[in-house]
């Protein structure tokens, strides 16, 4: 243990690899399109010709500040710089339109650091336990998580739920263009072959969160004025009273973001949604979420960032990744030689040892750079939309092209923005249909599982108790959203019923 921190503390080199990679991963974090698994594949090369320790400090050092750069623009912009951010936006970015930025910026800068601390916290004492629970998912319990995931639609569906559903289902839709799991079928390429690889997530997020946001401004008569932004705040914007009663949050966030880094083809997407949804679900005052408090943002920015040490728990002890960037630096330790399983505390335990501390380190840097970039970060918001939208297209189209080096996506990027501005013309949320998305490929790929080895018997469901849990939450999810949405429904006035009805 000792050899390995002081590999890391010793170096000069190292130390400056860390910062390096925490601000470069920043960077592609928070420009639309790019990604902390873009910055490891491009850095990837370069780690060939450093020391081991090196080479896996500065990987490490990427996928930080990554996954937390995401949260720049999903707040300042209500774009979401990388996937795991998108749940950010939905509070984040109310937030910076009530004049709010900083102190947003602030809390889930701070959160971020939380979440990564207690991911970091959990894979050094953990290991080996939240390993063998991974273990224990089979295709009925990943069918089952899938399932109780799919039914936080109702929660967010708001006052209609039958809208709600509705867009839910359209995502499950479009998750299934393009080659069926299993067997490997095409489908749904309306007679294309640039659907065969169905709809990329990147072009899809930018589509929903940025292309609609654009043609919703490009209709407005007048931008009107900009909202001033709070910069008379003290530390991260957030009192310590503030922060204790968020307690829970953040313990219950970290949680779920430890557990689903844990399992992997998971993500920190959808930990932060799930999390949303949990606190959202156990809050006093639900009705406020989507309207910009910090409950939201802070359940979604500690989750996903949790999500980095539990995604490199089975890489480390079972060679299992986590997620495409654990892939990656499973590669990276691949090729210095270093196996990772079961043995790999005794035959190369200092590199462990070493990647923790330049763990350690990189949360501290990221929560340093950042949080002195915050006075930075929002004066982008000074900037006349008219100004600002062109360069922000730019960048989106950059980033589009960039995930699959199509031109195709770039195309499909703006026709997704405008089924996108059509549905939120007609009052069709949008969250419910990015889930479905995210959701629908786990849910559908682990039913074909289920269905072939149970032989159509649900009796096999028996021997999987923690499938049965997650079948009960499921359940309950949806009776408590139906329960809340008629409960809303009778609140209605009849004075407020009657110019609708009059219409």
């Amino acid at each position: 243990m000792q050899e390995g921190f002081i590999a890391v503390l010793s170096s000069p080199a190292c130390l400056c690899v860390i910062c390096l990679g925490v601000v470069v991963g920043i960077i592609f974090g928070a420009i639309p399109g790019l990604s902390s698994t873009m910055a490891l594949v491009l850095f990837l090369p370069m780690t060939y010709a450093m020391t081991p320790v090196q080479g896996l400090s500065l990987l490490i050092a990427l996928y930080i500040g990554g996954m937390s750069g995401g949260l720049i623009s999903a707040i300042l912009l209500k774009i979401p710089g990388t996937p795991a951010s998108m749940s950010t936006v939905w509070d984040g970015g109310p937030m910076a339109e009530k004049g709010e930025a900083g102190k947003a910026l602030g809390v889930a800068i701070l959160v971020s650091f939380i979440g990564t601390l207690f991911g970091l916290i959990a894979m050094i004492f953990l290991s080996p336990q939240l390993a063998a629970f991974a273990l224990q998912f089979t295709a009925y319990e990943y069918f089952a998580v899938a399932l109780f995931s799919l039914s936080i639609i109702a929660s967010l569906a708001g006052k209609d739920l039958i809208n709600g559903l509705l867009s839910g289902l359209l995502g499950v839709l479009i998750s299934m263009i393009g080659v069926t799991p299993i067997d490997a079928q095409i489908r749904f390429n309306f007679g294309s072959h640039q659907f065969d690889g169905g709809i990329g997530t990147v072009p899809m997020l930018i589509g929903l969160f940025a292309v609609s946001d654009i043609f919703i401004y490009g209709f407005k008569k007048s931008e009107g004025h900009l909202v001033p932004q709070n910069f008379k705040m003290k530390g991260f914007g957030i009192g310590m009273r503030e922060l204790a009663s968020q307690t829970v949050n953040i313990f219950r966030s970290s949680i779920v973001g430890v557990i689903i880094g844990i399992l992997p083809g998971i993500g920190g997407n959808t930990a932060g949604i799930f999390s949303y949804t949990l606190t959202k679900n156990s809050s006093k005052y639900p009705e406020r979420f989507g309207t910009g408090i910090v409950d939201g943002l802070i359940a979604s920015e500690t989750s996903n960032n949790a999500v980095i040490g539990g995604s490199m728990i089975p890489m480390l002890t079972l060679g299992v990744p986590g997620n495409t960037v654990a892939a990656i630096l499973l590669g990276g330790m691949t090729v210095k030689g270093i196996t990772p399983g079961p043995l790999i505390f005794t035959k190369a335990g200092n590199i462990v040892y070493a990647m923790y501390m330049a763990m350690l380190i990189a949360t501290f840097a990221m929560l340093f750079f950042e949080f002195f970039g915050i006075r930075v970060f929002v004066r982008l918001l000074d900037i006349p939309k008219y100004l600002l939208f062109p360069a922000i297209l730019s960048l989106c189209a950059v980033g589009c092209f960039g995930a699959n080096n199509k031109t195709f996506d770039i195309v499909l990027m703006f026709v997704i923005g405008l089924g996108a501005f059509i549905l939120r013309k007609l009052a069709i949320p949008t969250a419910p249909l990015i889930i479905g998305y995210i959701l629908g490929p786990m849910f559908e790929e682990n039913l074909r599982r289920v269905l072939t080895l149970s032989k159509w018997r649900l009796s096999r469901f028996a021997a999987h108790p923690i499938a049965i849990v997650f079948f009960i939450l499921a359940v309950l999810s949806i009776a408590q959203a139906v329960y809340k949405n008629l409960k809303a429904n009778r609140q209605i006035s009849p004075d407020e019923a009657a110019p609708e009805e009059e219409v």
